[in-house]
């Protein structure tokens, strides 16, 4: 969910003679974390969309329209690969609370109104995904798109817990002011729905995704 880029790796994986190749089109460290931990390498291509183009207070269109734009801006980019499946996947989170649509505060302050409106009570974290397949030889691509949702549950923080989360700085570069993967994980009570979501990819999705395009997650998986 952060932003600090990531080693890229090589991002292959082989199927019989076919390799595959996972792109992440996204700088967040947790994000390839998730990924490498289930056994998936992957490159990491920054999209350079600029989030602020896309406006909607409905959390599912905005993180689903901003995971779109992203993986198509990277697979664009991308050079055309003669022997490998190339695959592309753009992410993109926001936080439902109260009525609004949160993604990554603008400042300390802006991250410290949140958690005195947050502590105690409980939002809808939202990921947007879109894996775009760049099949061998051909000049068109096809996607697949899906946004997953989680109940969030935040402690009842006290007002120096609050300050002290805030003092790491970790708040000012997630969407939502908050991680369960991080220093913010003691200040979450609970989730309703799956972890990965809140971290920032959701990898049931992405077993689903991939069954869509013909495949399974076993085909990105490293080579031991």
């Amino acid at each position: 969910m952060g932003e600090r880029p990531a080693d890229p790796g090589d991002g292959l994986a082989r199927v019989g003679a076919a390799r595959m190749r996972l792109v992440l089109a996204s700088a967040s460290p947790a994000r390839q974390a998730l990924l490498s931990a289930a056994g998936i390498d992957v490159t990491v291509v920054v999209s350079g969309v600029d989030e602020s183009v896309v406006d909607s207070d409905q959390p599912e269109t905005l993180c689903g329209t901003l995971a779109r734009l992203k993986a198509r801006a990277v697979a664009a980019s991308l050079p055309a690969a003669e022997q490998d499946r190339v695959l592309v996947l753009g992410c993109d989170s926001v936080l439902a609370f109260d009525g609004q649509v949160l993604g990554k505060p603008d400042h300390a302050e802006d991250a410290r109104k949140r958690w005195y409106a947050m502590r105690g009570r409980a939002g809808v974290l939202h990921t947007g995904h879109c894996l775009v397949d760049l099949r061998s030889g051909s000049a068109e691509a096809s996607a697949v798109e899906e946004v997953a949702s989680t109940t969030v549950r935040f402690a009842d923080l006290t007002d120096a817990e609050i300050e002290a989360y805030i003092g790491t700085g970790e708040p000012l570069h997630v969407a939502g002011a908050f991680t369960i993967d991080g220093w913010g994980g003691p200040f979450v009570d609970g989730i309703e729905g799956d972890p990965s979501t809140v971290i920032g990819l959701s990898l049931p999705t992405l077993r689903r995704l991939l069954a869509r395009l013909d495949l399974t997650v076993m085909s990105l998986w490293r080579s031991k």
